[in-house]
């Protein structure tokens, strides 16, 4: 079973979806620690970060896999992916059609026959539109802001609240535009508001969900 999960930055999924796969057994997966790896990887090589067939040839060369549920890439763990330089790139790096086409074939392989719990932009709709399950998390952008402020806090980002507001409303931009995967709710997905939730209110509503079509 495949549980799509999507929405924007800051709308609790990645939390979410941990948890929830954790509950009812699921392996579990952020497509946006791929993207991270790519921007991280170009940002390395010493290459020209904003020219594009310079991310799709680095982007072709990576290789993905789970372990143990621990994401590698290129046999190493992957590491080292959230700073305020990465979140700038693999927002830049993810609009490009052959960089996504590569990382959604990268998925859809680890993913393969087993049960998933999947988040990011495109699931529901691009990556696993057969998904028998599909969820569109979404937030305020105040509340989603005050979230990812905190998240950044425990991590090496130097943004303030104000800043983080901004570049937050820069990546829905981003999302919202991109001319292929852009983030979109399926017309088949249930839609949750998180922005006066907790968190495990938000995963207690998923695994019923969950458990919902299991349990048929």
């Amino acid at each position: 079973m495949i549980v799509a999960i999507d929405g924007p930055a800051g709308s609790g999924k990645s939390t979410v979806a941990q948890e929830a796969a954790a509950a009812v057994g699921f392996g579990y997966l952020d497509s946006g620690m791929l993207y991270r790896g790519i921007s991280k990887t170009v940002l390395e090589s010493g290459e020209a970060p904003e020219n594009d067939s310079v991310v799709v040839r680095i982007a072709a060369k990576c290789r993905f896999e789970l372990s143990a549920g621990q994401l590698l890439m290129n046999a190493q763990p992957l590491r080292g992916i959230q700073n305020d330089s990465i979140d700038h790139w693999s927002a830049i790096h993810s609009r490009i059609i052959d960089v996504r086409k590569t990382v959604n074939s990268c998925i859809r392989e680890i993913v393969g026959d087993r049960d998933f719990i999947v988040m990011g932009r495109d699931i529901g709709t691009v990556v696993f539109p057969e998904a028998q399950l599909k969820i569109f998390l979404d937030a305020s952008i105040r509340a989603r802001a005050e979230r990812r402020y905190r998240q950044n806090r425990q991590g090496s980002s130097s943004m303030n609240p104000k800043q983080t507001q901004r570049r937050i409303e820069q990546r829905d931009r981003i999302d919202r535009r991109k001319p292929f995967g852009k983030l979109e709710q399926a017309p088949d997905a249930l839609y949750i508001d998180t922005s006066d939730l907790t968190i495990d209110k938000v995963c207690d509503k998923v695994v019923r969900e969950i458990l919902k079509i299991t349990k048929r």
